[in-house]
């Protein structure tokens, strides 16, 4: 079995730099999740450690397979200096530890609510999980190993999440789009929605 988490830091520290802080969170049954901080400029992003440890499993599948199955990390950007934003390390790892929890297979047009808002303050409850590739490149494992996808996040208010729900998530990036949308600011308003 290899350890995939060295290689997944490595990656992380390749395409974003070092981390200038990290905590780790262990939730009841579960490995535990690592949230690193990298800064560039003014945005802070911030990505999981962990998730990609256990590929993740169908649900309905009698036996999870220890090998095969999608692995991912997720990455969330934000800009700096407008909110008290570090809080969200709990948020996120325990995103980050819901394929192990819930047995939810994470996959880009996806919602992921946490239920309270990501930081103190934060207009977000939950977040619209993005296409990889784009910040930090997929990497590829040994066979029979699938690649560990790097999941950008966007966060969502509560009124785009229910958008989003009836139109789906290609009309939020469009309607995002079309408005200018910076998904990267921490106390934006909702997109208007009408």
């Amino acid at each position: 079995m290899v350890d995939v988490l060295p290689l997944v830091e490595a990656r992380l520290n390749t395409a974003l730099g070092e981390p200038d802080a990290r905590a780790a969170v262990t939730f009841l049954g579960t490995d535990r999740i690592e949230v690193l901080r990298f800064q560039e400029g003014d945005v802070l992003r911030y990505a999981t450690l962990g998730m990609s440890a256990h590929p993740m499993t169908d649900p309905t599948a009698m036996l999870a397979d220890p090998v095969k199955g999608p692995r991912a990390e997720l990455v969330l950007s934000v800009r700096a200096g407008v909110a008290d934003t570090d809080p969200v390390l709990r948020p996120l790892a325990a995103l980050a530890a819901s394929p192990q929890v819930e047995g939810l297979v994470v996959t880009p047009g996806a919602s992921l609510d946490v239920g309270e808002p990501l930081w103190p303050g934060a207009p977000f409850t939950s977040v619209l999980v993005g296409e990889p590739g784009g910040l930090v490149e997929d990497l590829a494992l040994d066979d029979p190993l699938d690649p560990v996808r790097f999941l950008p996040l966007l966060p969502m208010t509560p009124n785009e999440a229910a958008w989003k729900r009836v139109h789906g998530a290609q009309a939020l990036h469009e309607r995002w789009l079309a408005h200018g949308t910076d998904l990267r600011d921490p106390a934006r308003r909702s997109v208007p929605l009408d």
